[in-house]
């Protein structure tokens, strides 16, 4: 059974060619595992359309008051105003007070509050409904308010979520209309009754479905912006966004955190006695060689021409001296004239360097990368750089 629904959800999305492989389907399924980076652009994402969602409704609910006055009992019309007003409050607070940072977890409580505030304005409205017996134009619009659930349900789409989320928000949607139905157990029409619940759920399904191909769609998205097209790792201004969200995990969390910062030695020569082709291919080397080596949470960035940043989370200066070592012993790749590829190292780490920010943290492995190359590359340097320099053997003398 379980292998029957991995081929179904595998057929599924085969229907979205071009925007999600087989190894990234799981990732429409749960919210867990991504990169994240692609986490906290789906959390701004959402955030941004909570807020937006919140101010339409702060406007567009009490409007509804002036119908309601026209054609409701008075009695039953200043409730359900009052009912309104304090759902638009509601709604403008979230709108201007809603400002959570880039973390999925904050963006799902946005998320809750602009999908209760109606839910309970339904269960209220509901319940100021059944104590009147409307009849003709007033009925009708009665009526209408039993139509809130299906607009909840239907919101969805507009929220790039995974299949686990839209079922999540969802949920209470529906339950509320279940809710709703108790309320009146002994005169409520059951036919009708699970007819339209049956309707909510095939919206919710189409919601769903349109939530998860927004949600592919930023994924393709997402990895073509993060990737450097010629060596595949992450790009710069990707890398400067993981940088950030690792230093505030490690500051949250008391935890190290290491930056290598990579140049190759007398690159510009490859180009010019080879062509820039065999300089590419190169890179491409390198950074495969080094992929090859990285533990699942590490980082590589390709920072500009022959310069990469190496992402070490959870990682003192002294460990990252050891794997790195590691790495260059088995080396960085050969030059095209055979001689073995050498690298100048700057590292940093931010509990042993007492940095207050990522920048700081980077600029002092770029500047321990020039003092590598200034003492007569093919080093690394750490933060003493008298009693912690490095000098990284080669398999064969480094080309001069």
């Amino acid at each position: 059974m379980g292998g029957l629904s991995r081929q179904l959800w595998l057929r599924l999305v085969g229907l979205l060619p071009g925007e999600v492989n087989h190894s990234e389907a799981r990732w429409l399924l749960s919210p867990y595992g991504h990169m994240p980076l692609m986490n906290g652009r789906r959390a701004r994402i959402i955030v941004n359309r909570v807020r937006l969602v919140a101010c339409l409704f702060a406007i567009l609910t009490p409007l509804w008051i002036v119908v309601d006055l026209l054609v409701l009992p008075l009695a039953l019309s200043w409730q359900l105003a009052v009912a309104r007003l304090l759902a638009s409050l509601a709604f403008m607070a979230l709108h201007r007070h809603y400002r959570a940072g880039s973390t999925l977890l904050q963006a799902w409580g946005g998320m809750a509050c602009l999908f209760a505030i109606p839910s309970v304005f339904y269960v209220v409205s509901h319940l100021l409904l059944l104590n009147h017996h409307l009849q003709g134009i007033s009925a009708a619009i009665g009526t209408g308010y039993a139509f809130l659930p299906f607009v909840l349900l239907a919101g969805l789409a507009i929220f790039p979520l995974t299949l686990a989320e839209c079922i999540g928000f969802a949920l209470p949607a529906l339950a509320a209309h279940i809710l709703g139905g108790m309320l009146e157990w002994t005169s409520v029409d059951w036919p009708s009754f699970w007819g339209s619940f049956w309707l909510q759920v095939l919206i919710a399904g189409v919601a769903a479905l349109a939530c998860i191909s927004q949600l592919a769609f930023m994924i393709a998205l997402v990895q073509q912006a993060v990737r450097d097209p010629l060596t595949g790792a992450f790009s710069r201004r990707s890398g400067e966004e993981v940088l950030e969200l690792q230093a505030t995990l490690a500051m949250r969390c008391q935890s190290p955190l290491s930056v290598a910062f990579i140049d190759i030695d007398h690159f510009k020569s490859i180009n010019d006695r080879f062509g820039h082709h065999a300089g590419d291919c190169a890179l491409q080397t390198l950074a495969e060689l080094v992929v090859e080596q990285l533990r699942k949470g590490d980082v590589l960035v390709r920072w500009g021409g022959e310069e990469f940043l190496l992402l070490l989370p959870n990682t003192t200066a002294s460990q990252a001296v050891h794997a790195l070592g590691r790495l260059r012993q088995g080396g960085l790749g050969l030059r095209p004239d055979g001689e073995p590829l050498t690298a100048s190292i700057g590292v940093a780490e931010w509990q042993e360097d007492g940095v207050n920010d990522w920048r700081q943290l980077l600029e002092l492995a770029d500047s321990r990368m020039y003092q590598a190359k200034q003492n007569g590359r093919n080093r690394l340097v750490t933060r003493n750089m008298e009693q912690h320099c490095w000098l990284v053997s080669s398999p064969a003398p480094a080309v001069a």
